[in-house]
């Protein structure tokens, strides 16, 4: 079933040019937040994550909105967009209130059994094992605003039910989309060694050299001395990688989201009543 849901979103994407302007729109604000990290520091990209977040917000709605609709008309993208945008943000910010709660009531649990210290490794460790599950029950709750046309909970709730009634298909949809997301990043990954072979050479000679120590290679591959490195040519070559690998990383997985969830809840242990009976004759009667 996910293989023959992730042929159809590579199939729609090829076929509706539109799906691209979200993988476009991704790459210019992802492009542009890492030239903005490197010309003014964290302060201000950090700052900007937030308002480009909101920013593609109104892409994935409107690409939710052309899967559901069936259609590759710009308007769609644009007024689907609009239309389920608080939709698809608000159970997302529910979530991340969730997320956050949990977190910081692990860290409380941690700080309690320790009698006062905090051992940072293991409450992390206990946060991520308790926040997995509840993204992946929850991660439908933008699809399902969007296809069922649910509100708030209404799509948190039914992304519970699905995942829950679905979940080895759910599992097999995150582990096709890792797959696929490992493959971009690789080749694009390559691609930009390619061209800054010469600039990345003294990794490659230090590596190779005798006096190897994994200790300093770690400290000549930190985030400022990897900038430094590369220089400003490097800097612009990352910034058209890391926009041509989001071009097509986020129209297909977006794609495959979309057409993945329309499948689920087409199938009949989806779509269940949850408030009527049946009669003697097994028809069922919602109240």
């Amino acid at each position: 079933m996910v293989f023959a849901e992730f042929k159809e979103a590579l199939t729609l994407v090829g076929k509706t040019p539109i799906l691209w302007i979200t993988g476009i729109v991704a790459g210019l604000l992802a492009a542009l937040l890492w030239i903005l990290y490197n010309i003014s520091g964290a302060f201000f990209a950090l700052r900007l994550v937030l308002i480009a977040a909101l920013v593609m917000l109104l892409f994935v709605a409107g690409t939710f909105a052309l899967v559901k609709k069936n259609t590759g008309d710009a308007s769609t993208l644009l007024r689907g967009g609009v239309q389920y945008y608080f939709r698809v943000l608000l159970p997302w910010l529910v979530v991340g209130f969730a997320l956050l709660l949990i977190f910081f009531l692990v860290m409380i649990v941690t700080m309690a059994v320790t009698g006062g210290g905090t051992d940072y490794e293991a409450a992390g460790l206990l946060a991520i094992f308790i926040m997995i599950p509840t993204l992946f029950l929850t991660f439908f709750c933008d699809t399902a605003a969007v296809f069922e046309d649910a509100k708030v909970f209404a799509s948190l709730r039914r992304s519970i039910v699905v995942a829950a009634n679905h979940s080895w298909e759910v599992l097999g949809f995150f582990i096709v989309c890792c797959i696929f997301a490992f493959a971009d990043l690789f080749v694009f990954a390559m691609i930009w060694e390619g061209l800054l072979f010469d600039k990345l050479q003294p990794l490659v000679t230090y590596y190779s050299s005798p006096g190897y120590n994994e200790t300093q290679l770690a400290e000549m591959m930190a985030p400022h001395n990897m900038i430094a490195m590369i220089g400003t040519d490097g800097m612009w070559i990352t910034a058209a990688v890391i926009f041509a690998s989001l071009i097509v990383l986020v129209p297909v997985l977006l794609a495959f989201k979309a057409c993945f969830y329309r499948k689920l809840i087409g199938s009949p242990v989806a779509i269940q009543q949850t408030t009527g009976e049946y009669d003697s004759k097994g028809r069922w009667y919602k109240y």
